[in-house]
């Protein structure tokens, strides 16, 4: 996976520029490739765009098109809120961000800029973005107008609300600090926050908390009389002329922008005058308002003058422009280098930035979360598409499931039965499957079934299955389905909607038959609780596993973790933890465990483990000091079909987790079993993850 960081504000003009341009000049540094995300923008009227975008990309000279570094605007966001479509925003952005991550080594995320209200809302979405990237986050507000207690509760608050959400914090920076409180901000964030997390304090630089000229000229939409190669000059103090000269030269300040109606010519010559005297202060621009230009004669003598300051016309009145320059938010955009620049010299003045810098590179996600694993799961299939059979042809579940993977083109599918009855199923449920894309099949009348059912026959006539009992099952759908499988007509199978479990896996016991090596076919589930996605096994095949089978089922669990990006770390559960226990139970699952050291010697394992110490790392170092596998377990092996299918129902329903499976380990080719309480959602992922494991074999 590539390394990201998620740069986030808890209010509006945080300053969070200075956190990405500091940063992106220090990955260059240290990354050939650097990409730049934003999942959300504010909208923006037709020819305008993002400023952040545009900076990043075009100083840094980012291979990186505009539209491919946002995902939605802010009303995109809000019509699909208000449609309860929140899944398609974070897909979109999962979308849009793993595109990026295919061609860079490292991607700089920046979140949302609060400039509208319900900031607490953007906070929530800000963490759960970041959740589900899986990425690290820096946490960047503002001094201003705070206390130091304010300042600092605020800051961890933010840090404890991005925790609590799962999201881990690098560093947190606390923003435009007066100069003299750096080193007291500094000292009491570290009190409060943990050791590990890298604390960054940043003086109020006026830089670039004053706007430019060409920033006045935009907001204004101002007219540029002269000194347009001075505009990115930085407006200082800005006064307003309406004093006599000599009264007014006294309020002149260093960089300040003058403001006063465009018929004063007074002021106009006697403030170029003040900016040429070594006496006086220089100006960084000129303002005239009203919609008023300078006689014929002062235009002529100020064109004689050289190195004039931009001097700029506006239709409004004094009073209104004034008010109007006050309210502007500095920006910083990519030709005013001098900003640019000083942001670059204090992010690495007052930035651990060496130590920054090694967390990011070196930062590793525990485990993965459960929409990257589904995102994952669907590119994965994509790339080698694989043709599966769904012999349910007729059930409203299997119809929906397969409109939805069509629409996907993540798989081939073929339907078992009657395609009339088929077709009216779909009419009377209103579903608009495109029968071009799909095959339907019908056992009976199918060009192979006379094939099929000598196959059968050859197979199973040591079973005392003869030629009219072959020809008998394989009108059966799961065993025609099967069969497709075995001859090579289909990479797999998923059935089980409406059919037993037993009913489903007994044609591929009978002549699919399991892997060379292996003896007991599994099965696992794939959890996605709401910050991890963990492994379940056996909770649908095996009743009453001997220490054998256990172990058996342990190595298969972990090797499909690790075919599914999942680090496994194995915990063989028992209502007991390490030497504690007594008893036939736990003894047999402490005697799975050795079996699996001495087997698979590469293996994390840890039994016997009750469930709590495997997943909380404080009860699990507590029972367990030694161990790699206590309080981090990814792979969760259960003693018995009892305990795991009761167990992964409990967590279903009551963390509202996603239970992707069950997925069967053994065979030689892919057959899954669906509960007959399965959902639309169930199908789509068990037909997902079937076309994966056919590509694997």
């Amino acid at each position: 996976m590539n390394k990201a960081v998620y740069i986030a504000t808890t209010e509006a003009k945080s300053g969070k520029s200075i956190i990405s341009i500091g940063l992106m000049h220090m990955l260059l540094g240290k990354t050939a490739k650097v990409g730049y995300f934003r999942p959300i923008i504010d909208d923006y009227e037709d020819g305008k765009f993002d400023n952040h975008i545009n900076t990043i990309i075009n100083y840094f000279n980012l291979q990186l098109d505009y539209n491919e570094a946002y995902a939605f605007t802010r009303n995109e966001v809000i019509d699909k809120k208000n449609q309860n479509k929140d899944d398609e925003i974070i897909n979109g952005i999962i979308d849009k961000y793993k595109s990026i991550e295919d061609r860079f080594d490292f991607i700089l995320v920046e979140g949302t800029d609060f400039s509208s209200d319900g900031s607490i809302i953007e906070w929530d979405i800000n963490a759960l973005i970041a959740k589900n990237l899986g990425i690290p986050t820096i946490i960047i507000t503002s001094g201003v107008g705070k206390t130091l207690n304010e300042l600092t509760s605020y800051l961890h608050m933010a840090y404890d609300s991005f925790k609590d959400k799962g999201v881990e914090v690098l560093m947190v920076t606390a923003n435009k600090i007066q100069a003299e409180n750096i080193s007291v901000v500094k000292t009491e964030l570290e009190k409060k926050l943990p050791s590990n997390v890298l604390v960054g304090v940043i003086p109020l630089n006026n830089t670039l908390a004053n706007p430019t000229v060409r920033e006045i000229v935009e907001e204004l939409d101002g007219k540029i009389l002269f000194g347009k190669p001075y505009i990115n000059n930085q407006a200082g103090a800005f006064s307003v002329g309406a004093m006599q000269l000599r009264h007014y030269l006294t309020h002149l300040k260093e960089n300040s922008l003058v403001i006063t109606p465009g018929d004063r010519a007074d002021l106009i010559l006697g403030a170029l005058q003040a900016n040429l005297s070594a006496n006086y202060p220089n100006i960084s621009g000129m303002i005239l308002t009203g919609g008023l230009m300078p006689e014929a004669s002062i235009v002529k003598l100020i064109e004689g003058l050289s190195d004039v300051v931009p001097i700029v016309s506006v239709k409004e009145g004094t009073y209104a422009i004034t008010n109007k320059i006050g309210a502007i938010k500095p920006q910083i955009y990519a030709k005013n280098t001098n900003k640019i620049t000083t942001s670059i010299r204090d992010f690495e003045k007052f930035i651990p930035i060496d130590t920054l810098a090694k967390r990011l590179i070196t930062f590793k996600a525990e485990g993965i979360t459960p929409r990257m694993f589904q995102y994952n799961l669907l590119k994965r299939a994509k790339l080698n598409k694989k043709h599966i059979v769904l012999p349910e042809g007729t059930d409203e579940r299997i119809l929906l499931a397969a409109k939805q993977l069509i629409s996907t083109n993540a798989v081939e599918l073929t339907l078992l039965g009657n395609k009339t009855q088929i077709v009216k199923k779909l009419s009377q449920c209103d579903i608009s499957l495109d029968l071009n894309k799909i095959s339907i099949i019908n056992p009976t009348k199918s060009s192979y079934f006379k094939d099929y059912a000598m196959t059968l026959y050859e197979l199973r006539k040591h079973k005392n299955v003869n030629l009219a009992m072959a020809y008998d099952l394989m009108e059966d759908v799961s065993y025609f389905g099967t069969m497709m499988v075995h001859k090579g007509h289909a990479d797999g199978m998923v059935s089980g909607a409406v059919h037993t479990t037993q009913h489903t896996i007994r044609p591929a016991l009978q002549f699919i038959k399991t892997k060379p090596g292996v003896s007991v076919v599994s099965s696992v589930f794939f959890m996605c609780l709401d910050d991890r996605v963990s492994v379940f096994g056996d909770c649908a095949i095996n009743p009453n596993p001997t220490a054998e089978q256990l172990a058996e089922i342990a190595i298969s669990s972990a090797d499909t973790s690790t075919a599914f990006n999942i680090d496994p770390k194995i915990a063989m559960l028992s209502y007991s933890s390490g030497t504690s226990g007594v008893g036939e139970d736990v003894d047999r699952v402490r005697k799975a465990t050795e079996l699996v050291k001495k087997l698979r010697p590469d293996l994390k394992i840890e039994g016997p483990i009750q469930y709590d110490a495997a997943v909380d790392i404080t009860i699990g170092k507590s029972k367990l000091p030694n161990s790699e596998v206590a309080g981090q377990a990814s792979v969760f092996i259960f003693p018995d079909l009892n305990t795991g299918n009761n167990t992964y129902k409990a967590v279903q329903r009551e963390t509202k987790a996603l239970a992707i499976g069950p997925m069967l380990q053994g065979l030689n080719k892919p057959v899954n079993d669906l509960s007959r309480g399965c959902t639309v959602e169930d199908i789509y992922n068990t037909v997902i993850i079937t076309a994966i494991q056919a590509q694997d074999n």
